[in-house]
């Protein structure tokens, strides 16, 4: 047996991110790139961000450019890549093709691959007539044939592949994640690393652009564990020729889980990257609730700063068991992270959710601006997500005569509402512009409707309310009255009072 450990150096440690440019970006896959991201800069290492389109059929600029959008979204820079450039360039795969056909020869001329002729008809057939299960993958049928063989498999008109010797040997390695694997000798056939037509294939690129970047560590996901054999053994087979200096420590990275016990799908709405932000998470609640999907800051603390996050992690510490994705956990630590911003920023933040709502105009003018900033510090400690900033705030911008009182804005009012609204409205006919602050307001009308009226606590301001956001539920009342004004204000109330009148039970 034979035990593969990277050589420990004092090099730098590198790292990459390498996608394929296909879909949306999901979750998991974005769990990944911070992940490496995290370990680059805990270690004061480097990142590399390569993308991986050989797949014409599928891959699509469009899901590059989503790539970028989503690795700048979330504050994830890398040190060398697309974009950025750096020494060990192209970094689309695309674009290296000849760099491959030259590592390929050199295989070839190491007899570390050989051709293979066989057809997988041909393959299977001698499964079954050995006993065998048919899909028991390639039988090492090609491995030493003669030139005699192959001269008269060519002179058939048949084009080989080109496969991989596999070592008749167990390989164990050690993953920085989950411990000591073995896999045993056999398990692993030989595998295709050329198309028959020169092309390379994955499987081959993949750990050549590892090895000419110097990549130290391949930290990916848990899926693709089965493949570590196969890529051992290449890279003992492009140290051999030159190739590569090393075999990088390899770490596989926990599932990322859906509801029950499935498997976070790219057709899961929960693992679209992209659905999140249009629900309102900002990219510091995202990065601290994506760290989480597999690794804890603290036994009893949960909410950090992407400067604590790079500071603590470690991939070593990194739990092997699966993580499941969960929403309400997601939509507080976004919310802790928003209650963290300053108010300038806040209002920054909600601005193209409120123009995309057409809560204010677009782009918002310097008035609704002044209004807004006046309301972040009402509407900052009761958001979960930004896209809450339409419903809490519209009333704001609504003119009088076109706010619309929801249905659940009229339920629960109490016994005569009209009564409660009526009172408001005398009362603050009394006040003048000057003591029409939220501190004078409730004053007044605590005094006037809870304590001379005899109504509830509970029920004495929901009428108003309702009166002056259309809601059951907003800001503040006072400070939302004073926001609005009193003339404002007072427009709303006598309207809410039509409302009132209209309607067959208010009780």
């Amino acid at each position: 047996m034979t035990t593969e450990t990277a050589p420990q150096s004092t090099d730098e440690i590198r790292v990459r991110f390498c996608p394929s440019p296909t879909g949306t970006p999901h979750v998991g896959l974005v769990r990944t790139a911070l992940f490496n991201w995290g370990y680059a800069r805990h270690m004061g290492g480097k990142l590399v961000f390569r993308i991986e389109d050989t797949d014409q059929a599928r891959d699509s600029e469009e899901s590059y450019l989503q790539l970028l959008d989503a690795m700048r979204w979330l504050g994830i820079d890398w040190d060398e890549g697309v974009e950025v450039g750096g020494p060990h360039g192209p970094y689309r795969q695309s674009q290296r093709g000849e760099i491959y056909q030259d590592v390929i020869e050199k295989l070839k001329e190491g007899g570390f691959i050989y051709e293979s002729f066989s057809t997988a008809e041909e393959i299977q057939q001698r499964h079954v007539d050995a006993g065998r299960p048919k899909e028991s993958g390639y039988d090492g049928f090609d491995r030493d044939l003669t030139e005699e063989q192959k001269q008269a498999f060519r002179d058939e008109g048949r084009e080989p592949v080109w496969r991989l010797r596999m070592p008749d040997e167990d390989i164990t390695f050690t993953d920085v994640v989950r411990g000591e694997i073995t896999f045993k000798a056999g398990s692993t056939p030989d595998y295709v690393v050329v198309r028959a037509n020169g092309q390379p294939l994955y499987p081959l690129v993949n750990p050549v652009d590892d090895a000419l970047m110097d990549i130290t560590h391949v930290l990916r996901g848990e899926d693709l564990l089965s493949s570590t054999p196969r890529q051992i053994a290449l890279y003992r087979a492009l140290m051999a020729v030159g190739v590569a200096k090393r075999i990088p420590e390899f770490g596989h990275l926990p599932y990322v889980m859906g509801e029950g016990n499935k498997k976070l799908s790219k057709r899961d709405p929960q693992a679209d990257l992209f659905l999140y932000r249009e629900d309102g998470f900002i990219p510091e609640g995202m990065v601290n609730y994506l760290a989480l999907l597999g690794w804890g800051y603290s036994a009893d603390e949960d909410i950090f700063t992407r400067e604590q996050f790079v500071e603590k992690f470690d991939v070593h510490d990194v739990n092997p068991n699966p993580a499941r994705v969960d929403i309400k956990k997601a939509k507080a630590i976004n919310a802790d992270h928003m209650r963290m911003l300053d108010e300038d920023e806040f209002t920054a933040r909600m601005i193209p959710y409120l123009e995309k709502a057409e809560v204010t105009s677009v782009p918002i003018t310097e008035e609704e601006l002044d209004l807004l900033k006046r309301a972040t510090p009402l509407a900052q400690p009761r958001m979960n997500l930004l896209s809450e900033a339409p419903e809490l705030l519209a009333f704001l911008f609504t003119a009088d005569e076109d706010l619309e009182i929801q249905p659940d804005a009229l339920k629960k009012l109490g016994d005569d509402p009209a009564a409660v609204v009526q009172r408001a409205i005398d009362d603050i006919e009394r006040l003048g512009d000057s003591d029409f602050t939220p501190e004078k307001l409730e004053e007044t009308l605590r005094a006037s409707i809870i304590d001379e009226m005899g109504i509830k606590p509970r029920l004495a301001f929901g009428p108003l309310r309702s009166a002056v956001s259309g809601r059951r539920v907003s800001p503040p009342l006072f400070e939302s009255m004073d926001l609005l004004g009193r003339e404002s204000t007072l427009a709303r109330l006598r309207s809410f009072l039509t409302v009132l009148a209209e309607q067959p039970d208010q009780a």
